[in-house]
């Protein structure tokens, strides 16, 4: 009988990387299909940032093209930095005053957003110990 959970630490690792990109490429994706863009681009023009438009356009191409970058393995840690910087960017000017929980006992917290950083985190780690190239 396989002991949990069945699958090799390299395995895991890749589903990290291929589902952390999903998870990116779905909130840009998701973005374009609602047409939240002015929304985000009006947020960020009250914030004070310049060309808000093209800032909110930067973000969520960055999140398509890293994305899919992250899921064939590409340019994996510039793109873990580039998410990084987005994710740091929604705690500080969103996430962080709503204190600490997503759901459940607070709305749009920063845990979400710290356990993405984490995962971010590993899929450098493992890129920068070779960990994908390696056999299973």
């Amino acid at each position: 009988m396989p002991t949990f959970p069945c699958i090799s630490l390299k395995t895991s690792l890749v589903i990290l990387r291929l589902m952390t990109a999903v998870f990116f490429l779905a909130h840009a994706v998701v973005r374009i299909v609602n047409d939240t863009i002015p929304q985000f681009a009006e947020f960020m023009g009250n914030l004070g940032f310049p060309a808000p438009v093209i800032v909110v356009w930067l973000i969520t191409l960055l999140e398509i093209v890293g994305g899919i970058a992250l899921m064939v393995g590409r340019y994996t840690r510039p793109v873990v930095i580039s998410f990084m910087a987005i994710v740091v960017g929604g705690i500080a000017l969103i996430h962080w005053r709503f204190g600490w929980f997503v759901g459940e006992h607070g709305t749009g917290g920063s845990e979400y957003s710290v356990c993405l950083l984490l995962c971010l985190l590993v899929i450098a780690a493992a890129d920068k110990e070779g960990i994908y190239q390696k056999s299973a």
